[in-house]
């Protein structure tokens, strides 16, 4: 059952929800460093046994984020609350569309959950 979820686009959110602003500065916001940060902290948020944080740029530009380097390149983390783990991947968007991107992500992140369970 999914207890709750959060879209967060800017960095001001990610932090409101208890991601490090020093982690942000040091890694960026997309990195994996982030991700995890937030997997874990929707885990904590929710009181959940698991918590998946995404985070990167699918070839769009970010004015709030400029140093950003990585375009296509998505971070994933899947927090286990039970066992303080994290099962971290990248995914290259390679698709033609954003939504086909997001399609194919959703697929990877379903994938590693069944696997995690």
């Amino acid at each position: 059952m999914l207890k709750f979820g959060a879209v967060t686009y800017s960095n001001e959110y990610k932090i409101k929800l208890g991601v490090s602003d020093t982690t942000i500065e040091k890694y960026t916001v997309y990195s994996m460093e982030v991700a995890k940060e937030m997997s874990k902290c929707i885990s904590n948020y929710a009181n959940s046994d698991y918590g998946v944080g995404i985070t990167g740029k699918l070839n769009r530009a970010d004015k709030f984020n400029p140093l950003s380097k990585n375009d296509n390149t998505v971070y994933i983390s899947i927090y286990n609350k039970d066992k303080d783990e994290f099962n971290c991947f990248e995914h290259i968007a390679i698709k033609s569309t954003r939504e086909e991107n997001k399609e194919d992500i959703i697929n990877l992140i379903v994938e590693e959950m069944l696997k995690e369970l």
